[in-house]
């Protein structure tokens, strides 16, 4: 008997995870634990009332599935504003902020799971978010714009681990944010545009460090590395650091440590860094 054939179909995947979570496991286990029970439990009452299910929940990380990319940016707008409320009433230390990524695209379905390059890019957009942010793909963007009442600010296409083309990418704005400069205005990366010079102090970019085990699900651990580091370095007054964002194009290429092209925010620098990783 011939085994059936697998299962397709169109899906809105949302992936998130805690920024910052190692540090925050580091400093203080169980109330670390705790507050991530608590958060799960938000993300677990606005999944379903948008229609969505949780297809896996390990450790810090949380990926849904929804039907419809207008739910799905529905419900994590709402988890945000919800955990941010949450957040203002605890101090600075024990905030614990998620970054989400969202894309539109078809899944590979066995049983309960979901596979494919879709949502291996959803993967990589949460990883692109800022704590307490969202990230959403082109293909997201083209079925949401002008359903919510929300704004968005291109913020260019994005390398994408084991995906041939670069991915175009979106910010969502939350409430307070300021939207940078129109898509057109943001240079592809075939062209730079004339670059400005960084502030007058010393300036450090941290490469994305390497998983060097062998082993696909200690990624995470690596990148969690990078990021604490560049956390950390930003409270440094005296420092420019170059934003997690920009240093990630780097991840899975070979990069000259003498001089380090970054674009944030749609403006490239090149001036001599500080590189570290």
């Amino acid at each position: 008997m011939e085994p059936s054939a697998p299962i397709r179909r169109l899906a809105a995947i949302l992936m998130a995870d805690v920024a910052g979570y190692s540090r925050m496991m580091g400093e203080n286990e169980e109330a670390t634990v705790a507050s991530l029970r608590e958060c799960r439990e938000v993300f677990a009452a606005r999944i379903p009332e948008f229609r969505g299910r949780v297809v896996d929940a390990t450790g810090d990380a949380l990926m849904a599935e929804f039907g419809s990319m207008t739910d799905a940016l529905s419900c994590a707008i709402g988890v945000q504003r919800r955990l941010a409320e949450r957040n203002a009433a605890l101090p600075e230390a024990r905030r614990m902020r998620f970054r989400i990524g969202i894309n539109l695209g078809e899944v590979l379905v066995k049983g309960e799971e979901i596979y494919g390059d879709d949502v291996n890019i959803a993967a990589r957009l949460e990883s692109l978010a800022d704590p307490g942010g969202i990230c959403i793909s082109r293909a997201a963007y083209d079925r949401v714009v002008g359903r919510l009442e929300v704004k968005y600010e291109y913020i260019g296409p994005q390398a994408v681990k084991n995906i041939p083309e670069p991915v175009r990418t979106y910010r969502v704005l939350m409430d307070g944010d300021e939207p940078g400069p129109p898509e057109a205005a943001v240079p592809s990366t075939a062209r730079a545009p004339a670059a400005p010079d960084l502030p007058d102090r010393p300036s450090i970019a941290v490469l994305p460090f390497v998983n060097m085990s062998g082993d696909p699900e200690q990624e995470y651990f690596s990148d969690g590395i990078t990021e604490d580091i560049i956390t950390d370095l930003s409270k440094v007054s005296g420092l420019f650091v170059i934003a997690r964002t920009s240093t990630l194009q780097y991840k899975g290429k070979a990069a000259d440590v003498r001089r380090v092209e970054s674009c944030h925010k749609g403006r490239c620098f090149r001036k001599s860094l500080t590189v570290a990783g």
